[in-house]
């Protein structure tokens, strides 16, 4: 009998064999990722948006921004339950069937609700962050001008509030036949 998907918890992953329960791992995860994708919805209709984004353990959340106005501000003022992923992929498995053709992967779902950061205080704080994030050899006041309050009001930072996530992977014996790993090409002029 087939299973009931609507009913299942959002948490739940089909392949208990790749299942990650262990929060250390899922924290670890969230705070390596270089990059996420927030869904959010609008009257119905779902949109995604690839973030540079910062976990905080300490407050149970994820910080992001952008543009001050814009589709994710729109879409979070209508309507706060979001959901956000990050994932890495690793090598391709190829098999002798197409079918059965394969990849590591890793990844973090997160379910909450998101919201504009409205205080100052913490809009600096999470900006802070995801500056400390991906800039982690540059400090406020010697290598760049700390963050002025008037820029705070041309920016749009958003705190998610993580209420469940799940955790999952795929990954096979070092020596496993034939593995490779992709080699995307890139779209960013260097």
């Amino acid at each position: 009998m087939a299973k009931d998907y609507p009913t299942t918890p959002y948490t739940e992953v089909r392949r208990k064999d790749r299942q990650v329960t262990d929060e250390t791992w899922i924290r670890g995860m969230l705070n390596a990722a270089a990059t996420g994708t927030l869904a959010t919805v609008y009257e119905g209709q779902p949109f995604l948006n690839s973030n540079l984004y910062v976990y905080d353990e300490g407050h149970n959340a994820i910080y992001l921004h952008t543009a001050h106005l814009g589709r994710t501000r729109a879409n979070l003022e209508a309507e706060d339950k979001v959901c956000f992923t990050v994932m890495e992929m690793g090598r391709l498995l190829p098999a002798e069937q197409a079918l059965e053709f394969s990849v590591e992967y890793a990844s973090v779902v997160v379910f909450g609700r998101g919201r504009v950061v409205t205080d100052p205080t913490e809009a600096e704080y999470g900006l802070q962050r995801l500056l400390d994030k991906y800039a982690p050899h540059l400090r406020p006041g010697e290598h760049y001008r700390p963050i002025m309050p008037e820029e705070l009001k041309r920016t749009a930072v958003y705190r998610i509030h993580i209420d469940q996530w799940s955790g999952k992977r795929k990954i096979v014996a070092a020596d496993f036949p034939g593995a490779y790993h992709y080699e995307p090409p890139t779209f960013i002029a260097t």
